[in-house]
């Protein structure tokens, strides 16, 4: 994977800032997408530099179909894209289906889902050999939550990854035979920020004595696996589905 430009959205905290870093050896350049945390992302490129690779930090909300555009333009100013990361996503507060308004729906699923297939959309146009592209690989952010429910807390998050499950498997064997390999993770309790944008920081800690394995998960523990898909030790792996959960997704 080397002299290669990889794009990671959300690549400012959390799992994303994870993988950024394992993406950042010498010889790549990670781009770092954030939507407003300018400081955590300038600090994940300090990490990746300090270590020898390059990278950049570059604003973009995946809501947004210009900022997505955008963003990728940044990245063509480094190099061909060899890897798309499609990290970026949200929850919202607990709540039950029948007190959702139709606005959290829409960010949900306008991020979740439609930030992703356009994300997707744009490293096809660069990584597609019927594009004239060299190939390369997409990871997506999938949930455990997308085979439990989530009930009484985030259907809708749980419905949104349920529909990257769905995308995962369809662009795979859309742009199989184009040299682009398409996986997806599907990560369980990891103990990451994401939990307190939900209104639920303790929730780790709440949970984890019920986690088969009485722990959560670390955001190093989903990025090695990120980075294995996206590497060419994965070759002949494309539309699969892989649960980081420490057993939670099998769950009945």
């Amino acid at each position: 994977m080397s002299d290669s430009v990889f794009i990671v959205t959300g690549g400012s905290r959390g799992i994303g800032a994870s993988v950024s870093r394992k993406l950042g050896i010498p010889g790549q350049t990670v781009v770092v997408n954030y939507t407003a945390n300018k400081a955590a992302a300038d600090a994940v490129v300090a990490e990746i530099e300090q270590q020898g690779g390059k990278a950049v930090a570059v604003q973009g909300d995946v809501g947004s179909e210009a900022d997505i555009l955008r963003l990728f333009e940044e990245a063509d100013k480094h190099g061909g894209l060899a890897g798309l990361v499609n990290n970026a996503g949200v929850v919202d507060v607990s709540q039950r289906v029948d007190e959702m308004s139709v606005e959290r729906l829409n960010r949900i699923f306008t991020i979740n889902v439609v930030g992703s297939f356009l994300c997707a959309r744009e490293a096809v146009k660069r990584m597609s050999t019927k594009h004239g592209g060299q190939g390369g690989s997409i990871v997506n952010l999938a949930s455990a939550g997308s085979k439990l429910g989530s009930p009484a807390q985030y259907v809708d998050y749980a419905a949104s990854k349920g529909a990257i499950d769905t995308m995962t498997v369809g662009l795979a064997l859309e742009v199989a035979d184009e040299g682009i390999r398409v996986n997806a993770v599907r990560p369980g309790i990891i103990d990451t920020e994401l939990h307190a944008s939900g209104g639920l920081p303790d929730r780790v800690a709440q949970v984890q004595s019920k986690l088969p394995m009485k722990r959560a998960g670390t955001a190093d523990e989903v990025a090695d696996a990120i980075i294995w898909l996206m590497s060419d030790q994965s070759s002949y792996t494309t539309g699969a589905i892989l649960d980081v959960s420490g057993g939670r997704a099998i769950l009945p």
